[in-house]
C-alpha cells in the first residue's frame, strides 16, 4: 500500500487506456482521411458527369469559352474546385475564370505522362503533381471524357488547395483526438473512484485492523459487506482474528492453569517445610508432612516432564523411532506397573486379545506412554470397585486397541473438551494425581503416527478410548 500499489494500479490501467485509444484514433484518422478524398472524388466524379454536356458543346463549337468557363464557375463554386479543361493531347482549352490569368496554363500542354492512364478510362488523383502549373498546395482529380462513341476527347482537372481540404479534416481531427483525450482522462477519474471504493479502501482497512491486531487488539474486526474477491479476504481475515483471539483465549488459559498446578504443589511443599522448621509441627508429624511434600515434588515432576513433552511436540520436534514390536506384551507391562493401584481400589481388569502376539509398526515408547497414560486415566476415574476392559484386535491392515472403565457418562460438554489441555473431569477428584495434559500429550503422539483417537460413551454405562496403529 504504502509503496504505491494504488498509484502503479492506476499507471498501468492510464497507460492501456491510453495506448487502446491513441491506437484507435490513429487508425480513425487514418481511416476518416482516406473515405474523405474517397468521398470528394466520387463527387467530383459527378460534377465531371454534369459538365460533360456542356464540354461536348464547346468542343463541337455550339459553346463558347466565356460560356463554358461559366459553368465551370457554377458547378466548382458547389464542389469547391477550380476547374481546368485539356483536349486529348493534354492541352488546356478552357478553365474557371480564376484561371484565365495564369500564363502556365494557357494553350500549354498540361498533362504528357497522364495521358495514357486517361485513355485507358482510369482516374488520376494528385497533390502537388502539377505544382508548376497550380502551384504544390493544390490537390488535383483528373476524369477522362469520352464521347458517344468511347473515344477519348479529353480530360477535366478539379482543383482544390490543399488548405481548403485540411480545414474539414483537421476539424475531424480535432473532435477525434478531443474525444480521445476526454476518453482517457474521464476513465481513469472512474477507475480511481471505483477502485478507492472498492480495492484500495477495504484492503488499508484490512491492513488497519492486522496492525491492531499485530498490537494486541484481538477483538478487531473488518466490516466488509462485499460478494468479491475483497468479501472472501474479509471473511478469511476475520477467520484468521478469530483463530488468534482464540488461541490467545487457549494461551492466557495456559499460562493460568500452568500457574496454578505450579504454585499449588510449591505453596504445599512450602508450608509443610516451614511447619516443620518453626517447630509447628511435632516432631512425631514430620514424616508424614514430608511424605507430603514427597508427593508434591512428585507431582509437580510429572508436571513439567508432561510440560516438556507438549513443548517437543508443539515444536514440531517429535522424532519418532518406528519399529516392529509386539503390542499386547506393552499392554501386559503395563497392567502389571499398576497393579498396586489396581489392588488398592479392588478393581477389575479384563484383557481381551485376539491373538498372544499382535505386532504393530511404531515408536515403542512413545506408543508405551500413550497406553500408560490412558490405562492411568481408567484407573483415575473408574468407579470404586468398577471394571476396565482393554481389548486389541486386527482390523484389515490396523490395530484397533480400546481401553474402557466404569464411570458415569460424558456429557457433550465434556466431550468437547476432553483433549483440551489442562481440562478435568472431575477436578474434586483428581487435582492431586492428575495434570490434565495426559490426553492431549495422547492425541498429539498418535497423530504424530499418523493414527487417530476417540472417545465413546460405551453403552455399559462407562466411556471407552479407542486408537489405532499400523499393523506390522
Amino acid at each position: 500500500m504504502k509503496k504505491g500499489l494504488f498509484s502503479k494500479m492506476i499507471t498501468a490501467y492510464t497507460i492501456i487506456i491510453a495506448v487502446s485509444f491513441v491506437a484507435m484514433s490513429g487508425i480513425l484518422s487514418i481511416w476518416f482521411q482516406r473515405y474523405y478524398f474517397d468521398q470528394k472524388e466520387v463527387d467530383l466524379e459527378r460534377a465531371s458527369q454534369l459538365l460533360q454536356p456542356s464540354v461536348e458543346d464547346f468542343i463541337n463549337g455550339f459553346m463558347s469559352d466565356d460560356m463554358l468557363s461559366n459553368s465551370f464557375d457554377n458547378i466548382g463554386s458547389s464542389f469547391n474546385v477550380k476547374i481546368v479543361f485539356v483536349d486529348r493531347y493534354g492541352y488546356a482549352n478552357a478553365f474557371s475564370s480564376d484561371y484565365y490569368n495564369n500564363k502556365s496554363i494557357i494553350n500549354k500542354q498540361i498533362i504528357t505522362d497522364d495521358l495514357n492512364y486517361l485513355r485507358s478510362g482510369s482516374i488520376v488523383a494528385t497533390q502537388g503533381g502539377y505544382e508548376k502549373f497550380f502551384g504544390n498546395s493544390v490537390n488535383t482529380y483528373i476524369f477522362p471524357l469520352f464521347n458517344r462513341y468511347n473515344v477519348f476527347e479529353g480530360a477535366l482537372m478539379m482543383n482544390t488547395p490543399i488548405s481548403e481540404i485540411n480545414k474539414p479534416i483537421a476539424k475531424v481531427y480535432e473532435i477525434i483526438w478531443m474525444l480521445a483525450i476526454i476518453a482517457i482522462i474521464v476513465p481513469c477519474f472512474i477507475i480511481y473512484y471505483f477502485s478507492q471504493r472498492m480495492i484500495i479502501k477495504p484492503l488499508a482497512e484490512i491492513n488497519n485492523a492486522a496492525e491492531k491486531i499485530s498490537k494486541g487488539e484481538i477483538d478487531k474486526r473488518v466490516k466488509i459487506q462485499s460478494d468479491d474477491e475483497i468479501g472472501d479476504l474479509t471473511k478469511s481475515f476475520n477467520s484468521m482474528a478469530d483463530t488468534l483471539a482464540k488461541v490467545e483465549e487457549n494461551r492466557r488459559d495456559f499460562v493460568s492453569n500452568v500457574s496454578h498446578e505450579i504454585r499449588s504443589p510449591i505453596t504445599s511443599i512450602k508450608g509443610f517445610i516451614g511447619g516443620i522448621m518453626d517447630g509447628v509441627i511435632p516432631p512425631e508429624k514430620e514424616k508424614y508432612y514430608l511424605s507430603l511434600a514427597y508427593d508434591e515434588t512428585q507431582r509437580l515432576t510429572r508436571l513439567v516432564n508432561d510440560l516438556l513433552d507438549l513443548s517437543t511436540i508443539d515444536a514440531g520436534q517429535l522424532s519418532l523411532n518406528i519399529i516392529r514390536f509386539d503390542v499386547n506384551e506393552v499392554i501386559r507391562r503395563t497392567i502389571i506397573k499398576f497393579e498396586d493401584k489396581v489392588r488398592d481400589r479392588k478393581l477389575k481388569v479384563d484383557v481381551m486379545f485376539s491373538s498372544d502376539e499382535l505386532f504393530v509398526l511404531a515408536d515403542l515408547d512413545k506408543i508405551t506412554q500413550v497406553i500408560t497414560n490412558l490405562f492411568d486415566n481408567a484407573i483415575k476415574y473408574v468407579l470404586d470397585e468398577g471394571n476396565i476392559k482393554i481389548v486389541s484386535k486386527t482390523k484389515g491392515d490396523k490395530v484397533n486397541i480400546s481401553i474402557y472403565n466404569d464411570c458415569e457418562p460424558l456429557s457433550e460438554e465434556e466431550l468437547k473438551h476432553i483433549w483440551d489441555r489442562f481440562y478435568k473431569r472431575d477436578k474434586s477428584r483428581t487435582i492431586k494425581v492428575s495434570t490434565g495434559l495426559g490426553l492431549p500429550i495422547v492425541q498429539s503422539i498418535l497423530a504424530g503416527h499418523g493414527e487417530e483417537i476417540r472417545v465413546e460413551n460405551s453403552h455399559e454405562s462407562g466411556i471407552e478410548f479407542i486408537f489405532t496403529l499400523k499393523r506390522g
